[in-house]
């Protein structure tokens, strides 16, 4: 069960979740609209092919981002709940604009409450500005009791690097293979 945009306030002014700074401007009928963070992970490859990202704060007057390339982003607000799991989505009026937003991992699991790491990824030269309404988060009951995810990512504010990049800048699956 999702919950509605004024039960949404209702949790949040109870403790139910988290979302801070809040502002009910900012409500939807089934979603809050967060804000893009300050800083922004500029991916680059060194001559060996290691992928790094250099961490930059998003000027006022923007940055543009190049087509193809994923950058790493963050909410503004820290967000989360000890009883519902959440979904980060983009907003479909960027989207139809050609930005992509939490291309990959869109479920952030009861129990997390930080600032989420978003992955930015445009079709064509995209500006992007601190503070813009960037993407939405909705907010959904668990069907039997939670188990809290307290580790991972969710140890993280700002814009976190994932952890499956090797010493090669590529993905390692070892993790993720049935042997």
């Amino acid at each position: 069960m999702i919950l509605t945009g004024n039960e949404i306030q209702r949790m949040r002014e109870n403790g139910s979740l988290v979302i801070e700074p809040f502002d009910v401007r900012q409500i939807n009928p089934n979603s809050y609209n967060y804000r893009l963070g300050p800083m922004l992970g500029v991916p680059k490859q060194d001559q060996n092919g290691k992928v790094n990202f250099d961490f930059i704060d998003i000027p006022e007057e923007g940055y543009v981002l190049q087509p193809q390339i994923a950058y790493l982003g963050h909410t503004l607000e820290t967000l989360g709940s000890d009883r519902y799991a959440m979904s980060l989505i983009g907003r479909s009026s960027l989207g139809r604009l050609g930005l992509f937003l939490q291309v990959s991992a869109n479920l952030g699991h009861t129990g997390s409450c930080h600032q989420w790491t978003l992955e930015l990824v445009s079709v064509k030269p995209f500006r992007i500005y601190p503070r813009m309404r960037i993407g939405q988060i909705s907010f959904w009951l668990n069907d039997g009791e939670p188990l809290l995810y307290k580790d991972g990512y969710s140890l993280h504010n700002g814009p976190t690097v994932s952890k499956m990049l090797d010493s090669l800048g590529l993905d390692s699956m070892k993790d993720s293979v049935d042997e």
